[in-house]
């Protein structure tokens, strides 16, 4: 049925209607296909910096390849401990070649049988299979709460970059109105007679300068603005809002805090847990193989002088080449001292990072108090009283403009400061696991204790021995 007809609506009416239709499909094509640019408008204004982490953990593409990769490894557990498939096994047993007559026989000339075999273990070997693919999994999904904290990291670090670049481009305007004010008293001074021509150009070739210095920030701003949509998974030609005040002078948690917090939240750490449960499984796995497979065989059979009847088989599997199942286990505990040694490792490193990361955090905001309460404050009331002097006709440009290259200086610090107290932060929170603290990831309960045992390159054959005994 047509929806729209020329005689019950006009041709005007629609042509309307059918510009309208192609206009809605349009929209929802470039909504479909752009679906980026919706995205970019729906950043907070003004951004904070407490956004930043959650965006990225939602919008950045490596997260969600992540999350797929753990989601897929949730699928192991039944795979691999699931039996092999049931045999059906049709079959002539026996077609001689020659066939005797035979009075009152049945006229077939062959033995068939229909049968179905199934294979199963006689130990335990597919439950330890299933606890070494649930590790392998929640390793995964460990592996997942880390891409996602490099990701806010990165993301962070954006944000910075692009606050250091909007907050310099405040600080060059203030001081090209600073530095225009020292053309005007040098003009003044001129045309008084009182000053030279040398000083006018001399606070000229200042304005031209931070004229250049402000116009290559322009560009460094929409270099960081492009670098922080794409941290947090816009186009990087999106628009970004305003930029919320990031950062804190607040003291950094106590050390024992610290220490406590990256013990437990970093996923490094359930990764390596998860490797050895998975170890340990493995261990398990290679035991489990001393001990034999099982096989039951039952069908239909007809034979061409009983007739029609029922078969059945049981079989063991007799697992003999002891050397092969000696290097298997002996491989799997060094797989597990292996996972174990990793495991410390990093906890040693995590340890570090965590110490250094706060230390950096205190470094900074000292720094940054610093020039905020002190050298900031005290550059500028040296420029003020210099300049006011210059005007009144007492001192010459060259004082003013030191003052005033001082006063830039501090400020230009100040910015940087303030950008690497954010960064401090920022580390100090990826080295804690801050960020990803509020929707923990699927994360298997870690073995206790973790102790590194000695080494042993070459198992002893009595150790195999006893093992085969206890199977």
């Amino acid at each position: 049925m047509r929806l729209y007809s020329e005689r019950q609506w006009g041709p005007r009416v629609l042509g309307v209607c059918l510009q309208r239709r192609r206009a809605l499909a349009l929209l929802f094509a470039l909504s479909w296909a752009g679906g980026d640019g919706i995205m970019a408008a729906e950043l907070p204004d003004p951004l904070r910096v407490e956004d930043v982490p959650r965006i990225a953990r939602e919008q950045r593409a490596e997260v969600a390849a992540a999350q797929a990769r753990a989601r897929a490894a949730d699928q192991r557990p039944a795979i691999v401990s699931a039996l092999e498939d049931p045999m059906i096994s049709p079959a002539i047993d026996h077609y001689p070649y020659e066939m005797m007559e035979e009075e009152g026989g049945s006229g077939r000339r062959y033995d068939w049988s229909v049968t179905v075999e199934q294979r199963f273990p006689l130990s335990g070997i597919r439950g330890h299979r299933r606890r070494s693919a649930q590790a392998e999994a929640a390793r995964l999904w460990a592996d997942t709460d880390r891409t996602a904290l490099d990701v806010e990291l990165d993301a962070m670090t954006a944000f910075l970059m692009l606050y250091e670049r909007r907050r310099m481009v405040e600080v060059v305007d203030q001081q090209l109105a600073l530095a225009h004010q020292f053309v005007t008293a040098a003009a003044a001074r001129y045309a008084a007679a009182v000053g030279n021509q040398a000083d006018v150009l001399r606070a000229e070739v200042e304005v031209a300068r931070l004229d250049a210095a402000r116009q290559a920030l322009a560009a460094e701003v929409r270099a960081a603005e492009a670098m922080l949509n794409a941290g947090l998974g816009r186009p990087v030609d999106a628009s970004v809002p305003q930029l919320a005040r990031p950062i804190t002078d607040a003291a950094p948690p106590p050390w024992e805090t610290v220490h406590a917090q990256a013990l437990q939240r970093r996923p490094e750490l359930h990764a390596g847990e998860a490797e050895i449960e998975q170890a340990r499984a493995e261990v398990d796995v290679m035991r489990a193989m001393y001990l034999p497979m099982g096989m039951v065989r039952g069908g239909q059979a007809s034979t061409m002088a009983e007739g029609r009847g029922g078969m059945l088989m049981v079989g063991v599997s007799i697992p003999i080449w002891r050397e092969r199942l000696r290097a298997g286990l002996g491989e799997a505990r060094a797989m597990e001292d292996m996972a174990r040694a990793d495991w410390q490792a990093m906890r040693r490193m995590i340890e570090g990072e965590a110490a250094a990361a706060r230390n950096q955090v205190e470094a900074a905001r000292t720094r940054f108090v610093a020039f905020r309460d002190e050298v900031v404050p005290r550059a500028q009331s040296a420029v003020t009283p210099a300049l006011a002097n210059y005007a009144a006709g007492q001192g010459s440009l060259t004082g003013v403009i030191d003052a005033a290259q001082a006063l830039w200086s501090a400020q230009g610090e100040l910015v940087m400061a303030e950008t690497n107290l954010g960064l401090a932060w920022a580390r100090l929170q990826r080295t804690t696991g801050e960020w990803g603290r509020e929707a923990p990831s699927k994360l298997m309960i870690p073995p206790a204790p973790i102790l590194l045992p000695p080494l042993e390159s070459n198992p002893s054959r009595d150790n195999d021995d006893s093992e085969e005994e206890e199977s």
